[in-house]
């Protein structure tokens, strides 16, 4: 078959094949839900979470039980500006079933007497390690102890003459050297693994359709009947497939920009700056990809006789692609060089730099680039050599 032939049939079985694609409800409201959305519900998400933590520290308040018996200590929380609110009698259940989002400075009978007469009586700070809320408040309870231990040392060694100075020989100051853009990539760390399996879940019905759907349907076997290479069919199926995973792609990454509306933290919405700039860089990481997950996606599914047969071969590529990123999240080192190598780990790198205010150079887009060809490439000739295969039985 000449070039110009094998072109007519690529675009043939390319538009037949879109046209069934977008068709299928199904795969509609996967585009619709999955990239449409994502944008905003990833940033509501994130901004609500913030903005809860935020809520708790302006309101200022320090649980206790035993209060009590420590009119000093709660004289000197109330000087800090905090309130304080008695803990409930069942709080250690609360704490282990979430259901009290703070920790419970516990005092017990005898604090005052054991001041007075110069021990250190003991105060405990109540959490439970399964109930994040309570944890993320040990700090402030931790701080606020410490302050009230350290005045009372300086109140001490005043009356005695003493200058309450000696205590502190050396004054800790902290410094953020981060910028705000990386403050704020630290928030959106999820945004870009929430893309990459939108583009992914958005491929897979449009790839196992096309490939053993229509072998269950019995289309397929006609269609190797025409005078096409098989090459040409897969190349046709291919683009249909991967125009889905990159329409996806496209509405996913420009759904940031209206997302930003629904940011309800006045401190998110400051740090998380994602212009049109940013949206293009995203496209540049994602659209390659998009390429190779489809044809990856197609060469799975290709051997398989029907479509839940398919979605069962399919998991396999979806559990390993969900946690690959997840690799970088947890990587101690921060990022390493063999991370751009690896497809999905290296968009979820990128990306993340992008919101970071980084510009990936070129060498880092062309490994991600040289990569993903590679496995399109690898699974196209392998599907192809399927239906060839298939087409001389």
């Amino acid at each position: 078959m000449s070039m110009r032939g094998a072109l007519r049939t690529e675009w043939a079985v390319y538009r037949k094949e879109l046209v069934d694609a977008l068709r299928d409800r199904r795969t509609l409201l996967m585009v619709l839900l999955s990239s449409v959305a994502i944008g905003p519900l990833a940033l509501v998400l994130i901004s609500s979470l913030v903005a809860s933590l935020e809520q708790r520290a302006e309101a200022r308040e320090i649980v206790m039980h035993g209060a009590q018996h420590a009119p000093s200590l709660r004289n000197y929380i109330e000087r800090q500006t905090y309130v304080v609110r008695e803990a409930p009698p069942d709080f250690e259940q609360q704490l282990r079933d979430s259901k009290l989002g703070d920790p419970v400075v516990l005092v017990r009978e005898g604090f005052e007497d054991g001041l007075v007469s110069g021990e250190a009586p003991p105060v405990e700070v109540v959490s439970s390690s399964g109930n994040q809320r309570a944890q993320s408040g040990i700090g402030r309870a931790a701080r606020l102890l410490e302050g009230f231990s350290q005045e009372l040392a300086t109140l001490r060694l005043s009356t005695r003459g003493v200058a309450g100075s000696l205590l502190v020989p050396l004054r800790v100051e902290q410094r953020d050297v981060a910028s705000s853009a990386s403050r704020a990539a630290q928030l959106g760390t999820l945004v870009p693994f929430f893309v990459l399996m939108a583009v992914l879940y958005g491929a897979l019905a449009a790839a196992l359709d096309t490939t053993a759907g229509e072998r269950e349907r019995g289309s397929l076997e006609p269609l190797l009947g025409n005078p096409a290479t098989p090459m040409a069919i897969t190349i046709g199926k291919w683009g249909a497939v991967s125009t889905v995973a990159m329409m996806i792609a496209v509405l996913g990454s420009l759904s940031f920009l209206p997302g930003q509306w629904l940011v309800r933290s006045e401190s998110v919405a400051a740090m998380f700056q994602y212009g049109l700039r940013e949206a293009v860089q995203f496209l540049a990481i994602l659209l390659p990809l998009a390429g190779a997950l489809s044809a990856l996606l197609m060469a799975v599914a290709i051997r398989c006789r029907t479509y839940k047969e398919a979605q069962a071969n399919a998991t396999m590529v979806l559990l390993v692609v969900s946690l690959l990123p997840l690799v970088g999240m947890f990587a101690q080192g921060g990022e390493e060089a063999w991370h751009l190598w690896v497809p999905a780990l290296a968009q979820v790198t990128l990306m993340g730099r992008v919101l970071r205010g980084e510009t990936p150079g070129p060498g880092e887009l062309s490994i991600s680039l040289v990569v993903a060809v590679a496995v399109t490439v690898a699974c196209l000739f392998y599907v192809a050599r399927t239906l060839r295969a298939a087409a001389l039985r």
